[in-house]
Formats: structure tokens, sequence, C-alpha cells
């Protein structure tokens, strides 16, 4: 069977939405390039840009993955074409022709530098999830960081998307071109200004004069988004297949909601990205604030605590109304009251329909998927609200219940002898090894890994005692639903006393 490219794109034409753009005599050129062209760019970003580029413009995207080739090996023999599946109540498909090339940083390093570094590339975009960032507990540029340090050393070409972005930078600098607008499109609180200030900091380690230019010219506005886009799978490859006619190497699937809302600090030389659908708005940290507490948070609650009770997927795991009533708890009792919502959101609303996509049985999210990077998502998703809730003097009781079915999920995959995904892993499975199963002297471990918790909040004496309660009543709940009365009888006596 042939494969999907642009020399089999015509004979789809009449089946399913097409990039006209890319059937044109005179096709747009490369304005844009993505670091991390993961199915998230993908069901995303590039989904955007291909419906900007209905309208016109130079604003073809060149995808540059840091070190891994399976992207580019996948969607370049289909110059980078690829067929992106819309799941509802019934499933849509159409091609995304917006990705024009896939290069890879780690082999391709000339390459990358020159599309940076072209005067024809005013935007770079960004999802090289949170610990892609090399930041501190602060939120700032992690200067001990060894990668960093390996950058800044000039020895070698940049590893990091921090390295790689300042040396470019600095090539458009020395050679009097204004710098390209850096656009995080990943789930870390004030995304763009974290981002702004790890270059000019990094900038600032060996070459002020760069630094004081990115500070008066560098954009890099704040952006939240929203989509739930589980993995490729083979029953995917196979409907697509049959749906198209070609073989694609690497579809995507996504949910039909999708959201992007950008500061609006743009240049006015943008792509159309407003006639696609994105929000450009004066101040995105409220909606950030709503996106990252009502999904992002009953997100991972759902995952940590639905993986200890057996289920794989989200769906699966929605399928339990216990569980659902106690994240509905959480949402409505500790989580609604810890934020003001923008004034365009009803938060009841929303929460309710986020909990709708949830329930969406055509969605495959995998839990232990979501479950990943515990130590890079836990600060941005659950630690704020439970801040503001003790400074307000309200409860933490259920969110405290995600920080311990971290911990649990953590000592699961270590007593199973999983890989444990996350950037701290190594320190996370020594911490479990020294785990005994009571609260007392399980929580302290983990609360100490000063990488996560800032002693502020670890050694709060009402937050401690909260996630230590929560810790032992979520073993004896996961103990009593997948084990039966006997091993609840066990573990509570286990727990007598611990705290």
């Amino acid at each position: 069977m042939e494969h999907l490219s642009n020399s089999t794109l015509a004979s789809l034409n009449g089946k399913l939405p097409l990039p006209a753009y890319r059937l044109a005599e005179v096709k747009p050129q490369i304005g844009i390039v993505h670091l991390g062209p993961g199915a998230f760019f993908r069901g995303h970003q590039a989904f955007y840009t291909d419906q900007a580029l209905q309208h016109g413009g130079d604003w073809a995207i060149s995808a540059v993955s840091m070190r891994s080739a399976d992207v580019s090996q996948a969607l370049m023999p289909q110059d980078g074409l690829y067929t992106l599946a819309v799941l509802d109540s019934q499933t849509s498909y159409q091609i995304i022709g917006s990705v024009q090339e896939v290069l890879i940083a780690s082999e391709q390093y000339a390459a990358v530098l020159a599309r940076l570094t072209a005067s024809s590339t005013r935007y770079v975009t960004m999802t090289i999830t949170e610990k892609g960032y090399c930041l501190n507990a602060a939120g700032e540029l992690d200067l001990q960081h060894p990668q960093i340090q390996q950058d800044l050393s000039g020895n070698s070409q940049a590893v990091t998307a921090i390295g790689l972005l300042a040396s470019a930078l600095a090539a458009r600098y020395q050679a009097n071109v204004a710098p390209f607008c850096v656009i995080s499109c990943d789930n870390l609180t004030d995304n763009g200004h974290k981002l702004r200030r790890a270059l000019i900091s990094y900038a600032a380690q060996n070459d002020p004069a760069l630094a004081n230019w990115l500070e008066q010219q560098l954009i890099s506005p704040c952006t939240m988004v929203d989509s739930i886009t589980p993995a490729t799978d083979d029953a995917l490859r196979t409907n697509v297949t049959a749906e198209i006619g070609l073989t694609d190497n690497w579809p995507i699937k996504r949910e039909a909601f999708v959201q992007w809302v950008i500061e609006d600090i743009l240049p006015s030389d943008r792509p159309a990205w407003q006639q696609a659908g994105v929000i450009y708005a004066a101040d995105v940290s409220a909606f950030e604030k709503a996106k990252l507490r009502l999904l992002n948070a009953p997100h991972s609650t759902l995952a940590y605590t639905g993986y200890l009770l057996g289920y794989e997927t989200v769906y699966d795991a929605m399928q339990d109304q216990q569980l659902v009533a106690q994240l509905q708890q959480m949402v409505t009792a500790e989580i609604i009251p810890s934020f003001i919502a923008p004034a365009e959101l009803d938060v009841n609303q929303y929460s309710a329909d986020i909990f709708a996509r949830f329930r969406n049985p055509a969605i495959r999210h995998l839990l232990a998927q979501i479950a990943w990077d515990g130590s890079q998502k836990m600060p941005m998703r659950i630690l704020p609200a439970i801040k503001d809730n003790l400074a307000a003097g309200r409860s933490i009781e259920r969110l405290s219940s995600c920080l311990a079915a971290w911990f649990l999920f953590i000592r699961r995959r270590a007593s199973e002898g999983e890989k444990l995904v996350d950037p701290l892993a190594d320190t996370l499975l020594a911490v479990a090894a020294q785990c005994t199963g009571k609260a007392s002297q399980d929580v302290p471990l983990f609360l100490a890994i000063d990488a996560v918790f800032p002693a502020e909040l670890s050694l709060n004496e009402a937050f401690l005692t909260a996630v230590m309660a929560a810790y032992q009543q979520l073993t004896v709940f996961v103990a009593q639903r997948t084990s039966g009365p006997d091993a609840t009888q066990q573990i509570s006596t286990q727990y007598r006393g611990a705290l």
C-alpha cells in the first residue's frame, strides 16, 4: 500500500479535509521552528498552524527533536504529513500539513542552528515538558544543572533546549537579526515569563551584552494549552489506513476539545492563529490557573489513585463512582475556592465539562502515561492550591490525597521493579527503598525532597499532618478495594498509632 505523502495527497481530495496550501503551486515557507514534536504538539499547535495556513502566510514548521529520531523517521518519508483523528461521538479525520520537516538536534545540529538563526524564522514554539526547562524549585534557571553547566562550558553542541535557543539568539545578535518570538506551550505556571528569564539568565553567564539585548527585545508570551492527546496505538493506525486508503507511519488522535490562550503581546506579523480559534488575552494567568487546578490536578489525582486501584485508562477509572465522587469533592471543596477564575469562565460548568471529557469512551488515555514526571507536575498542579488554602485556613485534606497517591505510586513501581519515568527517578526510588509503610516514617522522607517541596511547605505542621493522614487513609482504601476486608484489617492494625 502507498504511503501518505505529497505525491499521494491529491488522491484524498473530497474524502476528508486536506491542507490546501500543500496542493497549491506556491507553497508556504518555514517561519516557525518547534522544539519537541510529540503527540501533543501534532494534535495542538501544528493543528492550529495548519488551520492558520489556510489563510496564507509563510508559517510552515520545522519540527526539532532534541535527541530522538522516531518522529523524523516516521514523518520525513511522508513529507511531514500525517492524519489527525478527532475522537468524539463520531470520529473525524483530517490531514495536517503544517510540518514541513523534522530535524534531530543531536545529529543535525548545524541544520537546526541554521533554521533558528534564519531571519525568516520569526517564531519558536516549544513542548518539551516541564523538566526540559531545567528550572529549580523557585522557577529560575538551575545553573547547577549538569546539562546547563555542560552547555555553558561551550565545549560541545548544546544538549538542552535553553542552551540551544541561547546559542541561536547569540548568533542572531551578532548578525544584527532581531530575536525570534519564543512561545512555551508546556503546562508550566507563568511559562512565558519563566522561559524568558531562563534565557536571559543563561546569556548573562557568558555575555552580559547579549543578556541586555534580550532584556530589551525578547518576546515570550505566557500561554495556556489544553487538549487530551493519548498515545498512538495500532488500533488508530488500522482505522486511519481504512479511512484514507494509505499507510500513515504515525497518525495522531485527540479529543474534540482543543484550546490555546496566548498573552496578547505578539508582533503584528503573526500566523492567522486567531482565525483558527486561538484566544488572545491580556492576562493568561487566570485561564492557566483554572486549567491547572480544575483539569490537571484532578487528572493527576485520577492517574495515581486509579493506577493503585488497578485501572489502566482514564475512562476505566471514571467508571468507578466512588473514586469520581472523591474527585468531585476535591474540586468543589478545595480547588474552586482556592483561586479567582477569569470573569469569562463559569468554573462549575468548566469542571463539569472536564469530567465529561474524562468519560469520553473514544479516548484511551493511559493512567501510567499521565503519571510520568510527577516531580515536575506536583509543584505546578497541586502545591500552589495547597499553599493558597493553607494561607486562607481552608481544607487541604483532599488535595493531600493526590500527594499521598503519588508517593504510593512510586512505592508500587519500585516494589514491582517497573521503570519510573521522572527526572528525579533515582532520588524517588531511593526514598521508596527506605519506606516502611507507616505514614509517620514515609511521608517526611518524601517531603524532604527539596527539589519538589520548598522548606516553608515541608516544615508546615498542618501540611505534614494532612499528608500523613491522607497517606494512611489511602493505603487502607486501596487495600480495601483491591484485597478485601482481611487485608484492610491488617493494614488498619499496622497504621494504629502511626500518626
